[in-house]
């Protein structure tokens, strides 16, 4: 087959969303709708990918640039909107006058790459394929009439016959038509309907009337063609979807507590004997080791979290762009904080409300209580006391502590960075560190202790 041209309708203004927001970037399992739609025209490797944008056209387009869309994607503009036809013109002098173009949907976000490839097929390059689906009850929708395998009209549900209505396959949106069939025909379209706009199913009855061939492949999956109209459609779809993944993972092995309290906003890979609790929520790339636990009511973006290791109810892990790494046997939570560039080795221990950030910790390391910990190198078994944190930020720059293997970091300490604690030393209680200690030393720097005998409380003045 010649080259294919991907074009995609995104710019409906979608009132019924009832938001200011462009309807295509509303967000499915944690990526725009748009987003979707562009990832999966990716794959099928397209000569050109071309977005059709008319309400919150900057928005729209900044977001697909941002986005991890292929360097051939370009943009046209549908300035008023009259109707998908007239969407579909506006596409039409960057279009190739060879190869085919398959038209999309932006609102329409888990179509798979396998359903539009059986499209292609059917176009052939010469032909026009239409999508279609069957629905149990296909009220409101246009219905495909069929004279054996060729397709003879596209009837809307208002204008179709008793016995159309009966039929229950309706057309969805996709269509894949030779490029130069699609421009002519195009131009045959007029506005003459009481909505005086411009339909692209209209192409169907000029190429009937030219006595083109066109025909309709069937998605088995009503999932993939359910598009979004409104809030109550998207939480719908949205949970359709993270169902169907649930299910996915439960068929690898993964043993979740319960399918319908997880959220996958992006990719989760799955080692064996993996258990996940309810209310988690999983977001960019997630990779979790065999016999990893997840506990209830966690959020984990873009972290590894290799074999063994635990992670406690009400744990937030987000490595951005550089990452978060649990070491096997670690131990996390609850309520426990890891952010970007968090590095934590075999059997580190972090406890309740600690926090963790571009630092790294070596085996058996551990701060258990109400710690923060950033800009560190810190070594094997370290005891990192509750209260403790590391003054990192001077107000202008960050400044990197290094503790050494073995130390002890009493309650209520500050390391000031730049700091380097010596391998097995001791911090004393509630001291503040300036300067750099010795290895295997107690260093205590903090206030003396005076008592005043006989001290009175003042009283409050008497009205």
């Amino acid at each position: 087959m010649t080259g294919v041209d991907v074009v995609i309708m995104a710019a409906g203004k979608g009132t019924r969303m009832k938001s200011r927001r462009p309807k295509v970037l509303h967000r499915l399992a944690g990526r725009g709708l748009i987003e979707h739609v562009v990832r999966c025209a990716a794959a099928l490797d397209p000569r050109t990918v071309v977005l059709i944008t008319g309400h919150g056209a900057d928005e729209v387009e900044r977001a697909v640039r941002a986005s991890d869309a292929p360097a051939n994607t370009g943009f046209v503009r549908q300035e008023p909107q009259l109707g998908t036809g007239h969407a579909v013109q506006q596409a039409v002098p960057v279009l190739p006058d060879d190869g085919v173009a398959l038209i999309l949907n932006g609102d329409v976000p888990l179509i798979q790459p396998e359903t539009l490839r059986a499209l292609l097929d059917a176009c052939g390059g010469e032909r026009l394929a239409l999508l279609g689906v069957e629905l149990p009850d296909p009220t409101g929708y246009g219905r495909i009439v069929r004279d054996g395998d060729q397709v003879t009209a596209i009837v809307e549900h208002k204008d179709a016959t008793e016995a159309q209505r009966r039929i229950r396959e309706v057309y969805t949106g996709f269509m894949a038509v030779p490029n130069g069939l699609l421009k002519r025909w195009l131009g045959l379209l007029t506005n003459d309907n009481a909505q005086r706009e411009y339909y692209l199913t209209d192409v169907v009855k000029h190429a009937v009337a030219e006595g083109a061939s066109v025909v309709a492949v069937d998605c088995a999956d009503r999932l993939q063609v359910e598009g979004v109209n409104s809030p109550v459609q998207l939480a719908q779809l949205e949970r359709a979807y993270q169902l169907r993944h649930a299910e996915k993972l439960m068929e690898q092995g993964v043993r979740l507590a319960d399918p319908a309290r997880i959220d996958v906003r992006g990719s989760l890979q799955c080692g064996q004997d993996v258990e996940i609790d309810v209310g988690c929520v999983f977001e960019g790339d997630v990779v979790l080791g065999d016999n990893v636990r997840i506990g209830p009511n966690c959020v984990i973006a873009n972290a590894v979290i290799e074999a063994g290791a635990e992670i406690q109810a009400f744990t937030h892990m987000n490595g951005e762009a550089a990452g978060v790494r649990v070491g096997e046997g670690a131990q996390v939570g609850p309520f426990a904080r890891l952010r970007p560039g968090a590095q934590l080795g075999p059997e580190v221990h972090i406890g309740n409300f600690v926090e963790v950030k571009n630092s790294t910790l070596a085996r058996g390391a551990k701060a258990n209580h109400l710690a923060y910990l950033g800009d560190s190198q810190v070594g094997e078994k370290v005891n990192y006391g509750a209260g403790s944190i590391t003054a990192n930020y001077d107000g202008a720059n960050k400044h990197r502590t290094v503790i050494e293997d073995e130390v002890h970091v009493g309650s209520n300490c500050v390391l000031v960075a730049p700091v380097r604690i010596g391998r097995g030393g001791t911090v004393g209680a509630g001291s503040t560190i300036t300067r750099d200690t010795e290895p295997g030393t107690l260093t205590v720097a903090r206030g003396r202790q005076a008592s005043i005998a006989g001290w009175k409380r003042p009283l409050k003045a008497k009205k």
